[in-house]
Formats: C-alpha cells, structure tokens, sequence
C-alpha cells in the first residue's frame, strides 16, 4: 500500500507561522529592508488536507495577531502576521513518545553536533 507523504493518516498537521514585532506609528514598519524581531509558532491542528491545515493555521495566526498597547508608555504596537512557514503532516497518533517533527541536517563534525544538545534544566525561560 502505497501512503501520500502529504496526508496525516491520524488527522494531525503541525503548521508553523512566522510574526514580526512592529511599532504601528513607527515609518519603517514596512520597510524590506528593515530589521525585525520575529518569532516562529508551530501549532497542532486537525484536518483533513494539508490545504485545511493551512487554512486553520492562518486563522490561529491572524488571531495572535491584533495590535495593543505595549510597555509603560502604552505605544501602540502588533505582532504583523508574516505567513506560513511550515505544514507537516504527523503520522503517528498523539501519545507519549510520539514523532510529530524531525529535521534532516547537513553532514556536521561531531564536535559541532554536540554544542547543538543543551543540557536539562537548560530549558525554562
């Protein structure tokens, strides 16, 4: 039986969508040039297609995307909704232990290897 490597078969996609940090009054805002913080949100979502998986990623990420108030100053300011990065398909049912990502990387010296691993305790915020 031959599977679509583009089709969940347990209904589960992880989308993953990409916000920059904008001061609304601020000129540059829409500069291609200009510098931006940003940060990638990879989200799960059930769907039947890997276009449905889209769709209700962009809505999550339009919906994480309204301007407020930010800092003491109260200035106005949004996380602007860039697009979609990333629609993955997951294969395996949600449980303990299951594989919902993975990432080939380029050929690397062991070395290097080991100073991508971050030890425990390393990863709270």
């Amino acid at each position: 039986m031959t599977h679509d490597k583009n089709l969940s078969p347990v209904g589960w996609y992880a989308v993953s969508y990409l916000l920059r940090f904008v001061e609304l009054e601020d000129d540059r805002k829409d500069d291609d040039e200009a510098r931006f913080l940003s940060w990638e949100n990879t989200i799960l979502v059930r769907a039947s297609t890997l276009e449905e998986a889209y769709e209700k990623g962009m809505t999550v990420a339009r919906e994480n995307a309204k301007p407020y108030k930010g800092g003491t100053q109260g200035v106005p300011v949004q996380w602007k909704l860039v697009g979609i990065t990333d629609v993955l398909p997951i294969y395996e049912e949600l449980q303990d232990g299951a594989e919902i990502l993975w990432t080939e990387r380029a050929p690397r010296k062991l070395k290097n290897l080991k100073q991508m691993v971050r030890p425990k305790g390393s990863f709270r915020q």
